[in-house]
């Protein structure tokens, strides 16, 4: 029995993506760029696609750019807000628990002279809105805060957040980084009080190597990539028309039937958390079932190292992730840890041994009970060989 739960690392494809990317790549691939008939029908498979992703977030047409993904459109919102209005400040407000697609790029605008402040998390993975507050001020060009973590699956109080941000630094813009958090809520930037959101293909059925970003029309953002002006000089560069054709199916089919798939997710959910604070020795992290994200759980299997765990369930047959898929090579080799957990207050030796089980809307009862029974097996076994 073969058994997927790294969903939040990449999905699978909706079949009408697939179908979608093979028809824009054999049959409808001109330039949109181009004028004659085949680049009218290409640029057409564009603009349906940013009517879809707009109608679906409730915000105009041209507050849509697509990108090579969730890493570009962190990248073009977070470094070009910061060189548009550093002449209002440049102080950045953060967490300890963003991806490293936040955190890289906050790193480069600190070397660049701006002050980076790094907001601190309960050990629920939750903003304190009390810190928020406090370090809050004229100055404040910049707020980033990711609406779902890829690690706990904990969520944060966007409107709130939002509200604080708007009413105490009237200047600054806030960013989210919904890569998680699309496809699994409902999420209206303008109502909300976003002005920059991140979202990808990948994570919710879609291609690889595409994403968009939501800029509200009065946000400053100085474009990162130069050249032929497309997007209205936003993001230069031919327009990947399957990738963002299949990205739109994409959106369109997650939020079809959209309750009943995220009521699966949660009882999933629910019988894999409830299976797992039954074993001997499991520690589960982040909020209450149904508090959290409805597609993540990550849990400490205290005395057993998450990569050896990971490569025995592999070998019956189990998909799971050692933490972000992005830096798991890198927790790997030892030479770091997790920041999410580290925020959290949560203990070197928990986090060497944690494991992150992400769901989708098709992942079944048969398939959690089959982890279960196999995690009690291996869990049993492998505690022996730790002991000698």
């Amino acid at each position: 029995m073969e058994v997927y739960l790294d969903h939040a690392a990449t999905t699978w494809c909706y079949k009408s993506v697939r179908d979608m990317v093979v028809k824009t790549m054999m049959e409808d691939y001109g330039n949109p760029s181009s004028m004659h008939r085949k680049g009218v029908a290409a640029e057409a498979y564009v603009k349906n696609a940013r009517e879809i992703i707009a109608q679906c977030l409730k915000v105009r047409e041209k507050e849509i750019f697509f990108t090579s993904g969730g890493t570009e459109s962190n990248n073009l919102a977070l470094i070009g807000a910061a060189l548009a209005n550093q002449r209002k400040g440049r102080k950045i407000l953060t967490t300890g628990m963003e991806h490293a697609a936040v955190r890289e790029p906050v790193k480069r605008l600190e070397e660049l002279g701006f002050e980076i402040i790094e907001l601190p998390v309960n050990e629920q993975g939750v903003l304190s809105v009390e810190a928020l507050a406090d370090a809050l001020s004229s100055d404040t060009i910049l707020v980033s805060v990711m609406y779902v973590n890829n690690e706990v699956g904990s969520v944060q109080p966007i409107e709130k957040i939002a509200a604080l941000v708007h009413e105490k630094s009237p200047e600054a813009l806030f960013h989210v980084d919904a890569i998680q958090a699309l496809g699994k809520y409902r999420i209206y930037p303008g109502r909300t009080g976003i002005d920059l959101l991140c979202a990808s293909g990948h994570k919710i059925h879609g291609p690889k190597g595409v994403g968009f970003l939501y800029i509200r029309e009065q946000a400053k953002v100085q474009p990162q990539i130069l050249g032929g002006g497309q997007q209205g000089g936003m993001r230069s560069g031919t327009d990947n028309v399957p990738g963002i054709a299949g990205l739109g199916a994409a959106v369109k089919e997650v939020y079809r039937d959209f309750e009943k798939k995220v009521e699966q997710m949660y009882q999933t959910k629910e019988l894999l958390v409830n299976g797992l604070e039954a074993l001997d020795g499991v520690v589960v992290h982040g909020m209450p079932v149904r508090q959290g994200a409805p597609h993540i759980v990550n849990a400490s299997f205290l005395g057993i190292r998450s990569e050896v765990l990971l490569h025995a369930l592999e070998d019956k047959g189990i998909y799971v992730s050692a933490g972000s898929a992005c830096s798991t090579h890198k927790r790997s080799k030892g030479t770091s840890r997790s920041s999410t957990l580290s925020a959290m207050g949560i203990k070197p030796e928990q986090q060497e041994s944690s494991v992150r089980f992400s769901l989708c809307e098709e992942t079944t009862e048969e398939e959690i009970c089959y982890c279960l029974q196999t995690l009690e097996e291996l869990t049993t076994m492998l505690k022996k060989y730790a002991r000698r």
